[in-house]
């Protein structure tokens, strides 16, 4: 017994809920937008408060996400300044370029042994 045909109308049924399902979506969405018309032609000021409401909150978002990052950078440049501590101490450092360089390749971490 072949399962095609009873396949085929099996997946013809799904197409056409998701069909409905999708006119469905957009008699909604269409609703709404009426809605929201009317509201601004009857009480403008009402729409205006909540685009205020909502660029607020746009704002206080955007101000977080400021302040996260800011943090995020005053950490990595005291981690750079440390590093630059350690390595750039000038009354370590001694004379002349080839003490200079004997120096800094002292604090080369010698190469690993691969196994």
């Amino acid at each position: 017994m072949s399962m095609g045909p009873i396949r085929k109308k099996f997946e013809l049924g799904v197409d056409q809920c998701i069909q409905k399902f999708l006119d469905i979506a957009r008699q909604t969405e269409c609703f709404f937008l009426q809605k929201r018309l009317q509201l601004s032609v009857q009480k403008p000021e009402q729409v205006i408060k909540e685009d205020v409401s909502e660029l607020r909150n746009e704002l206080q978002r955007k101000d977080a996400m400021v302040q996260k990052h800011l943090t995020k950078l005053r950490h990595w440049q005291q981690v750079l300044e440390d590093i630059n501590g350690q390595h750039k101490k000038p009354a370590d450092i001694p004379q002349g370029s080839l003490a200079y360089l004997e120096q800094a390749s002292a604090n080369i971490p010698a190469p690993m042994k691969q196994t």
